[in-house]
């Protein structure tokens, strides 16, 4: 058992995978290869049609393929394999994709080969990986976020879009890759993320120079708060960084935010919030954060001595266990899952809602405790 999980905790998460895998089927058959993003009146629409370079258009086919994984139903595999094939035409026009390649093609393309040995599929994954490599900013070695603004700016979330250049330098065997993402996770040691385990959104810098100009305030609520989705970027993104390269200072990383996360956490009975430095009212959740913190610790278990898994592991349990019971969506006739998502603290529009990327983690997440998933990053 890789999680060391009890007989009590591995009961709940299979009833939870049970109504997970109800949920699913039925978003399955009204959804086909849409690319959902947060449901309008209790359905979701086609963000694909709307914006095809859209940074979570992936995310139900990640949902589709880790079900398939699990369950063996080839229908899930058929709906992820056509909108993989949607996204063809953003890789072609090239215009609108920026630093959340990763996140687009690690849940279609890369996680279609690594299941399916598709080789179509791994060409379109290096393709998406040079894309994403020719975003490299030598002067402050880092990632350029966005195609928008006058800053040149990187951000806590390009660390989840990594694992693509990883992955690609290992199907290739060129180690190219490899060192510019580790270039980039280096960058974030010294200006993103903070000593006391805490991190910021947003770090602006000087176009020629590379000299970091700014920390402003990103998604959470100002400068020098801490957003809690970042915290779980961070939390995973450097797990991950660490699996790939075996580099210490990441390892040490994920654990200092795991570590404040948590203490944060626990003061709300694991309810997350937008900003663990907002103000105490008004109250505002992101159960995305929540459930992509839970699968960061757990990827963090699996790289820490054996004493210290419990800590990891009983708190990704806590945390799963306290959305699954407060705040999901278990109604069939419904899109989406998890209820109270975030995407940023200032915009009400898409504050406190569903949205399919916390529903992708939620699932990881339990099919992880179960051992039933498989590596997307």
């Amino acid at each position: 058992m890789k999680y060391r999980i009890t007989g009590k905790e591995r009961e709940w998460a299979q009833q939870t995978w049970e109504k997970l895998e109800g949920k699913i089927a039925a978003q399955n058959e009204r959804l086909g290869s849409k690319m959902p993003y947060i449901p309008v009146n209790g359905r979701y629409e086609d963000m694909g049609e709307e914006h095809l370079t859209w940074w979570t258009n992936s995310f139900w086919s990640g949902i589709l393929w880790q079900a398939y994984h699990a369950t063996g139903k080839q229908a899930y595999a058929d709906n992820a394999a056509e909108a993989e094939a949607r996204l063809d035409r953003a890789l072609e026009e090239y215009v609108g994709l920026d630093h959340d390649i990763g996140f687009m093609w690690l849940h279609t393309a890369v996680a279609d080969y690594r299941l399916t040995g598709n080789e179509q599929s791994r060409l379109r994954g290096i393709r998406a990986a040079s894309v994403l490599a020719s975003r490299f900013q030598p002067a402050g070695n880092y990632f350029r976020a966005w195609n928008h603004g006058e800053d040149s700016v990187a951000i806590i979330d390009c660390l989840m879009n990594l694992p693509i250049l990883y992955w690609a330098s290992g199907v290739t065997g060129d180690s190219a890759w490899k060192k510019l993402a580790m270039a980039h996770a280096d960058m974030a040691l010294q200006e993103i993320l903070r000593p006391d385990g805490s991190s910021n959104h947003i770090v602006a810098f000087d176009r020629e120079t590379g000299e970091v100009t700014k920390k402003p305030g990103g998604q959470g609520y100002g400068e020098g708060s801490a957003w809690t989705r970042g915290q779980a970027w961070a939390i995973y993104g450097m797990a991950l960084s660490y699996k790939h390269t075996g580099k210490q200072e990441y390892l040490d990383a994920s654990k200092r935010t795991a570590h404040y996360f948590l203490a944060n956490a626990a003061l709300a009975d694991y309810d997350v919030v937008i900003d663990f430095r907002a103000p105490v009212e008004p109250v505002y959740y992101d159960n995305t954060a929540a459930a992509c913190a839970a699968c960061g610790l757990l990827e963090l278990s699996e790289h820490v001595p054996e004493l210290e898994k419990p800590l990891y592991v009983k708190s990704a349990v806590r945390l799963l266990q306290r959305l699954t019971e407060r705040f999901c969506n278990w109604d069939p006739e419904e899109d989406g899952i998890t209820t109270k998502g975030s995407a940023r603290y200032d915009r009400a529009s898409d504050r406190e809602v569903p949205i399919i990327y916390g529903d992708y983690f939620l699932v990881e997440g339990i099919l992880r405790l179960l051992e039933k998933d498989f590596l997307i990053w």
